[in-house]
This record gives C-alpha cells, sequence and structure tokens, in this order.
C-alpha cells in the first residue's frame, strides 16, 4: 500500500512539472491579443507605433506627446492585460509634463512573435533605440519605467545604456523566486524557461534608480525587491518602501506621487 501511494504520489508530481513546464507561458504571461483593426480607446491624443525586432517580432506600442514636454517615460508594463489596459494606467503620467511610451510584448495585444527570454529582452532594447532614433529623444531626457514584469526589461535597457532615470515598481529578485514562492517543491531551475534573473542584471545600471515597493504585496513579496536593491549600487539607488501597499495601489500613495514628481522634475 505504501508503494502504492508513493508511486501514484510520483506520478503526480511528474504530471504536475510536466503541466507547468508545458503551459509556463499561460502562467506568466496573462496576456490578452487584439485584432490588427482593434482601435484602441481614450486613443484622442495617442499614436500607435510598430517596431520591428529579432526573430520576426513585431512590438506595438501607443505613444502620447504632451505640449511643452520635459522629456520621455518609456513605460514597460506588467504580466496581464494589453494596452487596452495599461492606456489608462500610464495616462496620468503626462500630468508631469513627460510624453509617454508603453509597449506590449510578444502575444500580448497587437505585438506578435514567439517568445523566449533572449528575445524579449531584445525587443526592449529595440523600443529603447526607437525611441532614440525615430522619436528623436537625447538619453538625458528619457525616463525608463518597470512594473511587475515590466522591471526586468527596464533593467535590461538601462544597463546597456545611459537613460536620466530609471523607475522600478515593485520588482522581483528573479523570476525563479517568485515561481517558487507561489508554486513551491517543483524543479523550476531545470523547468523554467523564463528565470528573468535581475539581481543579475541591476549591478550593471549606472544611472539613477528608485525603487517602490508595498510591504503587503501578496505577488511580488517585498522581500524579493529588497534583495534586488541589496545587489545594486547603493550610491544611486534608492527604496522606498510603501507601508500597507500592495501589489496594485501603489501609485495612490501620497509618498509615491511627492518622490515621482522630484524624479521627473
Amino acid at each position: 500500500m505504501i508503494k502504492v501511494s508513493i508511486l501514484l504520489f510520483g506520478a503526480m508530481y511528474i504530471l504536475v512539472a510536466l503541466g507547468f513546464y508545458f503551459f509556463q507561458e499561460n502562467i506568466i504571461f496573462r496576456a490578452k491579443k487584439l485584432a490588427s483593426n482593434t482601435r484602441l480607446t481614450r486613443l484622442k491624443k495617442w499614436e500607435e507605433i510598430f517596431v520591428q525586432t529579432l526573430g520576426g517580432g513585431q512590438i506595438h506600442g501607443i505613444y502620447c506627446k504632451v505640449k511643452n514636454s520635459k522629456g520621455i517615460l518609456v513605460y514597460f508594463h506588467g504580466n496581464k492585460g494589453n494596452l487596452q489596459r495599461w492606456q489608462k494606467l500610464v495616462a496620468p503620467y503626462t500630468a508631469y509634463e513627460y510624453d509617454v511610451l508603453v509597449v506590449d510584448y510578444r502575444g500580448y495585444g497587437k505585438s506578435t512573435g514567439k517568445r523566449s527570454e533572449s528575445l524579449m529582452y531584445n525587443d526592449a532594447k529595440a523600443v529603447y533605440d526607437y525611441v532614440q532614433s525615430d522619436l528623436n529623444y537625447e538619453e538625458d531626457k528619457i525616463v525608463v519605467y518597470g512594473r511587475s514584469l515590466g522591471c526586468t526589461f527596464a533593467l535590461w535597457v538601462a544597463s546597456g545604456n545611459s537613460p536620466k532615470q530609471l523607475v522600478l515598481e515593485a520588482p522581483f529578485n528573479s523570476l525563479l523566486e517568485v515561481i517558487r514562492h507561489k508554486f513551491p517543491l517543483l524543479p523550476y531551475p531545470y523547468l523554467l524557461k523564463f528565470p528573468f534573473k535581475s539581481h543579475e542584471i541591476i549591478p550593471q545600471v549606472k544611472v539613477p534608480t528608485v525603487i517602490f515597493h508595498g510591504d503587503c504585496d501578496a505577488i511580488v513579496p517585498v522581500e524579493s525587491g529588497k534583495r534586488l536593491f541589496e545587489m545594486s549600487n547603493k550610491k544611486q539607488t534608492e527604496f522606498v518602501l510603501l507601508k500597507s501597499g500592495n501589489h496594485h495601489n501603489l501609485t495612490y500613495f501620497d509618498k509615491y506621487r511627492e518622490k515621482m514628481k522630484l524624479i521627473l522634475n
């Protein structure tokens, strides 16, 4: 009976591991696609842009230009939805007199291309290059912003370039760490195709950096953000803890808004 139980447990363990391996993209990337002819809502002051990248990828973004612009905020969003959702969330940044560009990753919205970690990092760099070459912004006018999953792409861009500022909202030390926290026991180092090791990237960042994290974040624990901070260059990096902040409400805190005013002024 004990042997049968062990065999059943072993079989279930293998099935769960295989299930995660083959369906991990659906777990990590909670994407929603859009038809190519979809008209995005709230698009009066926004224009659509497309960036061609490696591996047959096409990255779709929306760009808003304001009067008397101080620069541009390049926003890499979280893992859920598409630009129909994120346009509403990033529009308030135009109130800081900054132009805003937000893009969808491969498989999100109108963006296309087969996913791999290396290709997605390359996409982020291609977007940054587009901001410089096609939209004509100098680096001292570019603020790179990442939220949750988007933090790893923002870090990648900042590690190889010199934007004015890097802002990270609820970043993880590595996606491997977050997945282990949510779903323990499985041998993730052998299963995970997208480890996104942000802690290996942040030491290469040489620009002013601010990390926002809430101490009640149930999706990316604040301890993960603190471990990432410990790997950074402390002379140029600030960790801003928002008490009672969770994964979705940090932008509503006065402390967050006051800090963003300082950053963007």
